[in-house]
C-alpha cells in the first residue's frame, strides 16, 4: 500500500517514512503543502498523513482541495495543536484521525491500519486473495493452500503489488518505483534476484505457477488458463 507524509520537520518526516517502509509501505514524503497537494492530486494513494501547520499551504487546505476535487483518498492529521476546535475543523473536512504530537510510532502505525482496515469506500478490506494465494493486509501474512509462508518486507510489499494488480504485465521500471521507491537502473538486479525469491517461497512446489515472467516486458501474477 502507498501512503503520502506531509510534513515540514525533517525529523519527524524521515522518522515516520522510515518506521512505515520497515512496516512494508511505499511510502512519499513532502516537505510544504504546495508539493504535498500536487503529489496528492498526481498519486494513487490508499492514505495521507498530513501536518496542519505547513510552509505555503495547511493541512486543511490540502484536504478540502482534494474533497472537493472528489477524491476519497483516507486521511490522518498529525499536528501539535490539541485544541477541540481544531480536532472538530479536520474530522469535518474529511479526516478519518486526528493525532497530537508527541506520539509513539506504535500509536501511528495503529491508526494507520485502522484507517486501512477501513478502506475508502468504509467498508473492511482485509485481505486480497488469487487462486488460494492470500495475503493478509492487517496481520501482513501470506498463505498458499492455508499453509504460511514468511516474506521480507519488500518481498510483501512486491507481492501485494502483483496481487493487486493481478493479470497485468508490470514493467521493472513500476516495479521499482513502487516497491523500492528508486528510478530503475538497467545495470541493477535488484528486482530480477527479489522476484527470484519470491517465486521460490510462492510457487515451489505448487503445481500450479502464479507469477510469470513475460520476456522484455516484466512481470505478472495470474491464475493460467488449462
Amino acid at each position: 500500500m502507498k501512503i503520502l507524509i506531509v510534513e515540514d520537520e525533517s525529523k519527524t518526516g524521515e522518522y515516520l517514512r522510515q518506521g512505515l517502509s520497515e512496516a512494508g509501505f511505499v511510502v512519499d514524503l513532502a516537505k510544504n503543502g504546495t508539493d504535498g497537494l500536487h503529489l496528492a492530486e498526481q498519486g494513487d494513494y490508499d492514505l495521507a498523513i498530513l501536518d496542519v501547520m505547513l510552509p505555503e499551504m495547511n493541512g486543511w487546505e490540502i484536504l478540502r482541495t482534494v474533497r472537493q476535487q472528489g477524491m476519497q483518498m483516507p486521511a490522518i492529521f498529525l499536528t501539535a495543536r490539541d485544541q477541540v476546535e481544531d480536532r472538530i475543523k479536520g474530522l469535518e473536512l474529511g479526516a478519518d484521525d486526528y493525532i497530537v504530537k508527541p506520539f509513539s510510532f506504535a500509536e501511528v502505525l495503529a491508526r494507520v491500519r485502522t484507517v486501512l482496515r477501513r478502506g475508502r469506500s468504509g467498508t473492511e478490506v482485509t485481505s486480497i486473495r488469487v487462486a488460494d494465494l492470500e495475503l493478509d493486509l492487517l496481520r501482513r501474512r501470506v498463505s498458499r493452500a492455508g499453509k504460511r509462508i514468511d516474506l521480507t518486507a519488500k518481498e510483501f510489499g512486491l507481492l501485494e503489488l502483483l496481487m493487486r494488480r493481478q493479470g497485468e504485465v508490470l514493467p521493472r521500471s513500476l516495479i521499482a518505483s513502487q516497491v523500492w521507491d528508486i528510478n530503475f537502473d538497467s545495470d541493477t538486479n535488484v528486482i530480477e534476484v527479489a522476484m527470484r525469491r519470491l517465486r521460490v517461497k510462492i510457487d515451489e512446489g505448487q503445481k500450479v505457477k502464479l507469477i510469470q515472467t513475460v520476456r522484455g516486458m516484466g512481470y505478472v501474477l495470474e491464475v493460467p488458463e488449462p
